[in-house]
């Protein structure tokens, strides 16, 4: 037996071809919050900011190994919009996944994804290389 969504919870196919996975519904997603997604085999970190802006980034905290950046503390450094791991407090720019406590350790980044808004879904397309890491 297959379970049937209400019509306002289906969300669209993940579009394959062009690698965009959905994950939830902009309205979905409260300010200043973060939500775990899984994306393929890599669970992400979906952000939504008070301007509305969306940032996604590796789950994975890189100095614990636990995952956790999606419970973090969202703030910002200057103009870069910003997470706080809740475990050691490193903090990361959700722009580029740098931690601003160490910028030169590419050890210490976090993948960041692709995210787009797509008919009021929030979608999340595979991780961008980083340089250095």
């Amino acid at each position: 037996m297959t379970a049937t969504l209400p019509p306002e919870t289906q969300h669209p196919e993940p579009t394959a071809p062009t690698g965009w996975t959905a994950v939830c519904r902009y309205a979905d997603l409260q300010p200043e919050r973060g939500v775990a997604a899984l994306v393929g085999d890599q669970q992400v970190a979906v952000f939504r900011l008070f301007d509305g802006a969306l940032h996604a980034v590796g789950h994975r905290d890189p100095v614990s190994g636990a995952h956790v950046i999606a419970r973090g503390i969202v703030g910002t450094r200057g103009e870069a919009p910003t997470v706080a791991s809740p475990m050691y407090k490193q903090v990361f720019d959700l722009r580029t996944g740098v931690c601003l406590d160490a910028p030169d350790d590419p050890a210490l980044r976090l993948p960041v994804h692709p995210v787009r808004l797509r008919d009021d879904w929030v979608e999340i397309g595979a991780a961008e290389v980083q340089a250095g890491g």
